[in-house]
């Protein structure tokens, strides 16, 4: 079977072209190389250095011909979709537009989708599902979602199944420090070097940060399976900022302070999320513990060249 991943030099798609080829798929990557490294980029893989939103795009499905299409090319910076909306939709909705008319050239089966917990705005209960209300606060939001509409329409017209995974805050080896939602990778950096990191606010805020390759699995699950529809990708565990800074200290055996400087706008006070759907349909759950990720992390954080 062949798999065609767009974005698949980035933080978590190449962990799921990993394990793709690990199950013996044949997978094409398609990446611009904006967010992504050519280093991330496994050797088995074949790879297209192409924007989403290119016009040959097409062409490339038309030679491959692939079965199923994990689209993970995006726009990911909250902030940057605030200061540049109209790039950000041209990214996220049109670019993807330009996947779904690839897809449906070729017949492809199944596209899975990382769709995003941004959706949700301050939640009104918790912890999330699939069914609590939406409320964008950004436009990263707004175009995220607009996709999942997009997904829908294309498998009632051209019979392309789909899959949209809502994934709560990844972290992991790859990861860019410099990326939204890249706290894990901030503070392992900064601890390493010995530097002082800023948290924003008071560092009480509560999040649920769930392991890249336990996210890449899901992936894996979910295309295999015969589920369609959105489903949460989380650990439903909470945990504040100020405990994840303390337990990456104490893995390092040290004792560095932070600096705590002024909230950020838009941020949300608490966010965690269910993963009970997933888990009754395709038998998915977490399986790696806050203290387990951190170590893998750290480790990959000490050994980059």
């Amino acid at each position: 079977m062949k798999v065609i991943v767009t974005g698949g030099a980035g933080f978590i798609s190449s962990h799921v072209v990993d394990l793709l080829i690990d199950n013996n798929y044949e997978v094409c990557i398609i990446d611009n190389l904006t967010h992504g490294s050519i280093k991330n980029i496994n050797k088995k893989a074949k790879f297209y250095e192409m924007d989403i939103r290119d016009t040959k795009l097409k062409e490339i499905f038309q030679i491959e011909k692939p079965d199923y299409v994990i689209h993970n090319a995006a726009q990911i910076s909250v902030p940057a979709s605030v200061d540049d909306p109209m790039n950000d939709a041209s990214i996220n909705i049109m670019g993807t537009i330009n996947v779904l008319e690839a897809c449906s050239s070729v017949n492809v089966k199944k596209i899975i989708y990382p769709a995003s917990a941004a959706i949700f705005g301050e939640p009104s209960y918790l912890p999330i599902d699939e069914a609590h209300p939406l409320e964008m606060l950004s436009a990263y939001g707004v175009t995220k979602h607009t996709v999942e509409h997009y997904l829908k329409v294309y498998k009632g017209l051209y019979n392309i199944d789909y899959v949209a995974l809502r994934c709560a805050n990844v972290y992991g080896p790859r990861q860019d420090s410099s990326g939204e939602g890249g706290v894990i990778a901030i503070f392992c950096e900064k601890l390493l070097k010995d530097e002082i990191p800023y948290i924003y606010g008071d560092g009480n805020q509560i999040r649920d940060f769930v392991y890249v390759k336990d996210v890449a699995k899901a992936y894996l699950m979910a295309l295999n399976s015969d589920i369609s529809g959105i489903y949460n990708v989380s650990t439903n565990v909470k945990i504040t900022i100020n405990e994840l800074f303390k337990i990456i200290n104490k893995l390092l055996d040290k004792n560095i302070s932070c600096i705590y400087t002024d909230e950020r706008k838009g941020d949300i006070r608490e966010s965690y999320m269910t993963y009970d759907k997933i888990e009754k349909k395709i038998g998915w759950r977490p399986e790696t513990s806050i203290t387990e990720g951190l170590k893998e992390t750290l480790s990959y954080y000490a050994n980059i060249k």
